[in-house]
């Protein structure tokens, strides 16, 4: 397809180092990680901070960063006052659906720059205590949001992924072994400094050292023995502590631009955003639904999975890239095996960690990263969230 000046451009890209729950990024309100890394993109670009046209930020469990925290983020960052800004919030998507919405607006004309990504303070998520005014005494009700339950369901996300997985034939066993994969996978990234255009050191508050540089999540120590002596959780078949990620604390954002501003900027693209789409199925489908986003871009794009010269599918659970690559070999083993080959070749969110509303954007920034180190081409992303949403990007590079 020919290029035109209207094709969506990715011109920068930055994130935190993903933050442990209870880690160095604990006091990092949601605002001020996404504001940092805003700040960090924009001096990693160059481009005047009045020449952004709005900004997008998904963050995906909002109790946290209350009351419109891209709005906060905007006020505490070095755009003027003046930017638009919408917070966004579709679960594990907001960050993907964030890029989404600022691709359709450079799209249609509507905009030239606009920051997409998203931020995520789980360590600073507020438990949930509802109003009972007028109730006689007796016990009072708080919940915990980050037990990520469906109520209409009456069990938890973990507890339906496994039991979709197991429907898939994805035991625990395998899960277990994708995610020390994931782990293992990770430090030979990020040895061979695969993070570094992705990542920024995170200033500590006093002193001169960063409080934090790396991901602190990953452990050296992951193996197949160590995770089957762990415990389901929740009520889940499959699902441990161990191949699935933790609640993390982290933001990610990208700068999209039109082919023609960055012509006029004379910036080189990173990559170019070919399509975005949105899809949902039933409540407990998330560990396929990235199957099914992957799926629909490849039919508008009229390719197929073979030609993606790399896959990145978000680890909301071990189960979820291995349930979702089977189901884009139509259920053969052997073909799954070889798209796996391809898949988060350099670590996943049950390494990296998986601040909800961040994710999203650091899945492309880690396909661009990836394409780009292997010589250009095609590649596609995909992430659940949601109770059976999805979101998908398919991205080339030069």
């Amino acid at each position: 397809m020919a290029e035109t000046d209207r094709d969506v451009v990715v011109l920068g890209v930055a994130r935190t180092p993903f933050g442990r729950f209870g880690g160095k990024l604990e006091a990092a309100p949601t605002a001020i990680l996404a504001a940092r890394t805003i700040d960090t993109l924009l001096a990693r670009t160059g481009v005047d901070p009045a020449r952004i046209d709005s900004v997008y930020a998904g963050v995906g469990m909002i109790g946290a960063g209350v009351l419109t925290p891209a709005r906060q983020a905007v006020l505490r960052s070095a755009l003027p006052a003046e930017t638009p800004s919408l917070t966004v919030d579709r679960a594990c998507c907001s960050g993907m659906t964030a890029i989404g919405l600022g691709w359709k607006d450079i799209k249609l004309g509507l905009a030239d720059l606009v920051i997409c990504g998203g931020a995520e303070n789980l360590s600073g998520t507020p438990f949930l205590w509802p109003r009972q005014r007028g109730s006689r005494p007796g016990p009072v009700d708080v919940r915990d949001p980050l037990m990520l339950r469906a109520d209409f369901l009456d069990k938890a996300i973990a507890a339906y992924t496994g039991e979709e997985a197991l429907r898939f034939g994805v035991d625990r066993e395998q899960q277990d072994a994708w995610a020390v994969q994931s782990h293992q996978r990770y430090f030979a990234a990020d040895a061979a400094g695969y993070f570094d255009v992705e990542r920024f050191p995170w200033p500590a508050e006093r002193g001169n050292a960063p409080a934090l540089e790396a991901d602190e999540s990953p452990r050296r120590d992951a193996t197949p023995e160590k995770l089957a002596t762990l415990k389901t959780v929740y009520g889940s078949p499959t699902v441990t502590a161990g191949n699935a990620p933790g609640l993390n604390d982290g933001a990610a954002f990208l700068l999209l631009g039109s082919r023609a501003i960055a012509k006029a900027l004379g910036a080189e693209p990173l990559a170019t955003i070919a399509d975005y789409v949105q899809v949902a199925d039933g409540p407990t489908s998330g560990s396929y639904t990235p199957a099914i986003a992957i799926g629909k871009l490849l039919r508008r794009a009229d390719r197929k999975i073979e030609t993606m010269r790399l896959i990145e599918i978000n680890e909301a659970f071990a189960a979820t890239p291995l349930v979702s690559t089977l189901r884009l070999a139509d259920g053969d083993r052997k073909a799954a095996d070889r798209l796996r080959e391809r898949t988060n070749l350099h670590g996943g969110a049950v390494a990296l960690g998986h601040p909800l509303g961040a994710s999203g954007a650091r899945l492309a920034m880690t396909l661009i990263n990836g394409l780009r180190r292997a010589g250009g081409g095609e590649g596609v992303t995909a992430i659940c969230g949601g109770y059976g949403q999805g979101d998908g990007l398919l991205l080339k590079v030069a």
